[in-house]
């Protein structure tokens, strides 16, 4: 049949485009797929078998509606054909007609949804997003199956094609936010997207930023509870990871097991987290600063210590923290593209021994490593936040190194005050704390019982401000 002659020539005539004719109540039946995404066991069963065994009339209509056993069958056009058989459809052609039934077949290789390793929790649910777009979709009418429930799938890409999905909730979620991410993910011109982080920049206003405007979990329970604020998510198939819309700097120092465990012991660990924030990337830089020029605020037996075990030392205080930083860098970067136990060996023992010889050889200080170690520590009790974490350690250690404390606090309110100008869909980054919102203080740094959050966040426009359990 030339249409399918033309369409596996489009196609660079690739071996696992398969072609079966067939004879239906004497007419040719052909059927083309791609035989590596189709569920071979289904389509026996749900087409060819019930073709062969026909013996009525013969047409399109009536071979979708009574013969093939199928949940998806649709009618395309000519111009449609290439890419259904690209989104892994059977194609069934009957000689002579000029459109064709794409019929959904497909079976690609994903595994089953299990605990994911970025949020592990110690109570609570455990399923996690998979790599299939599908498995997300169950995943969040399995959770969520509300009538308010909207989900609007696009295809994003010039050569991948890919399906993006974007969900909320259609009584709570802002019209205005949703038609303006909507319009954005419709302009996305790229190649091709294989995560969510593909179409990120594309969607935030500020794409330059060095700080996160954009929510991402990989866990079902956690999407639905930020779309029970008025939020909106966005899937892309082929990633597990979910972002939403809009974001607040402060859910990074929040954690499903928050709500799921007492609400003082949540209160606790949420402090926990802001002082890490604070020792990731201020503490090194206040070291520095200390050590070369504010060491008179400094108890003279600390300053006794801290001399006893630098004062050999060939570097300058400042070259020796830049030092140690890239050192447990690489040591950290070493670990990662390892396979998995030897990678876990080598930062171990690369830790170990060569800040022991180092300190030994007289190159690094027992304190600047402790220091350092710390940093490098604290940085993940907020792990979403990391990447920006280390940077800004970076930037804090060279104002300790230059200027001092006054370099320390100009950076941080240089730092504060930037992350205050940032609006992003109307949410500021700093809420509920500035501007002050106290209704949402319920769920800030101190926690409060669910029982007493009665309103949803004001923080983030939403079309009903009254939770259910107000009703």
């Amino acid at each position: 049949m030339k249409i399918i002659e033309d369409i596996k020539k489009q196609l660079n005539n690739n071996p696992d485009i398969l072609e079966r004719k067939l004879s239906v109540s004497g007419k040719d039946v052909y059927l083309l797929f791609i035989k590596s995404t189709v569920d071979k066991t289904l389509f026996v069963h749900s087409v060819i078998s019930p073709l062969l065994d026909y013996s009525g009339e013969v047409s399109l209509d009536i071979l979708s509606q009574s013969v093939i056993k199928a949940v998806e069958i649709e009618k395309i056009e000519k111009s449609q054909f290439t890419k259904s058989l690209l989104r892994n459809k059977v194609l069934l052609f009957i000689d002579g007609d000029q459109q064709a039934l794409a019929i959904d077949m497909e079976l690609l290789p994903t595994r089953q949804p299990s605990e994911p390793p970025t949020s592990p929790t110690i109570q609570g649910p455990r399923e996690g997003f998979t790599e299939s777009i599908k498995t997300t979709i169950a995943l969040m009418r399995k959770q969520l199956p509300s009538k308010h429930l909207v989900i609007k799938s696009f295809f994003v890409g010039e050569l991948s094609h890919t399906q993006v999905s974007m969900f909320y909730m259609d009584n709570l979620a802002d019209k205005k936010l949703v038609k303006k991410i909507e319009k954005k993910i419709k302009k996305i011109n790229t190649d091709a997207v294989l995560d969510p982080h593909y179409i990120v920049e594309f969607i935030v206003g500020h794409p330059n930023s060095l700080f996160e405007q954009y929510g991402s979990c990989e866990k079902p329970d956690i999407v639905t509870a930020k779309l029970m604020e008025g939020r909106v998510a966005i899937a892309v198939d082929g990633s597990p990871i979910v972002i939403t819309f809009p974001f607040m700097l402060f859910e990074d120092i929040q954690n499903s097991n928050d709500y799921y465990t007492n609400s003082h012991y949540a209160t606790f660990i949420r402090y926990v987290r802001a002082f890490g924030i604070i020792m990731a990337t201020v503490v090194p830089g206040v070291y520095l600063s200390l050590r070369l020029y504010h060491y008179q605020v400094v108890p003279l037996k600390y300053i006794l210590t801290i001399s006893a075990t630098t004062q050999n030392l060939p570097f300058t205080p400042f070259l020796e923290i830049l030092f140690i930083l890239v050192l447990f860098q690489m040591l950290y970067e070493v670990s990662l593209r390892l396979p998995r136990y030897l990678g876990i060996a080598t930062s171990i023992v690369g830790a170990l021994v060569l800040g022991d010889t180092g300190v030994q050889a007289g190159l690094i200080s027992p304190p600047g490593i402790i220091v350092i170690a710390l940093s490098l520590i604290a940085v993940y009790t907020v792990p979403n936040q990391a990447p920006q974490l280390n940077i800004i350690r970076i930037v804090f250690v060279f104002l300790g190194g230059t200027l001092g404390l006054l370099g320390i606090v100009g950076g941080m309110i240089y730092f504060v005050n930037y992350l205050n100008s940032m609006n992003e869909f109307g949410t500021p980054n700093l809420a509920p704390y500035a501007p002050r919102v106290n209704s949402d203080l319920k769920d800030g740094l101190h926690k409060k019982p669910l029982t007493q959050m009665k309103q949803r966040p004001k923080s983030i426009h939403s079309n009903d401000d009254e939770r259910g359990l107000n009703k």
